[in-house]
């Protein structure tokens, strides 16, 4: 009878650290899990909502995006890149690049001028807009101006200005919602 008693006691104990090996396996994954998702969205992706019509009709109101991160790393937006920057500490806006540093940047009866070069911009909503500029864009800084022209609070508006490169997140590449709208930008 003891060692019926034994028996059942060492079946307990298995079962007791099987139980326990397999909750510290879970929470190691779990933590593990975490730790890269959080890694990820500081160094690499993020996701972001869009908010308003500015981008139309590039991009919609409510669409959420992708945004690689690590893509300005080892190289600076280029022309016609989306890109998402800090406008203030809780509000970032998503905006295409115009121009870089250096370049003249002026738009005339609703249309744009680099360089005293007119740009063709098939993707713009609205070119119905006041004239503006021309400014040289600062050393270190973008023009960005959205796509619905008319409804954008941009780099012709003072209180965004050229953005600094340093206020850049990273460019948009992707929507994923809703499904049925995804796409590559």
């Amino acid at each position: 009878m003891e060692s019926d008693n034994n028996k059942e006691t060492g079946l307990e104990e298995n079962k007791k650290y099987s139980l326990h090996k397999e909750i510290k396996e879970w929470a190691r994954s779990i933590i593990l899990a975490v730790a890269l998702a959080v890694i990820i969205r500081m160094f690499f992706l993020e996701v972001f909502l869009v908010e308003g019509t500015s981008m139309f009709p590039t991009l919609h109101h409510h669409e959420r995006l992708i945004v690689n991160k690590a893509t300005y790393y080892l190289s600076k937006p280029e022309k016609g890149d989306i890109i998402v920057f800090n406008f203030s500490p809780r509000r970032d806006f998503i905006k295409r690049v115009i121009a870089l540093e250096g370049d003249v940047v002026e738009l005339i009866g609703g249309c744009l001028y680099i360089n005293n070069e007119l740009v063709n911009e098939p993707f713009v909503e609205n070119h119905s807009m006041t004239d503006f500029g021309p400014i040289v864009v600062p050393e270190g800084h973008a023009f960005v101006l959205g796509d619905n022209r008319s409804n954008s609070m941009d780099s012709r508006d003072s209180a965004v200005g050229c953005v600094s490169l340093e206020k850049v997140k990273g460019k948009a590449f992707l929507v994923f919602w809703p499904p049925f709208n995804a796409r590559l930008l």
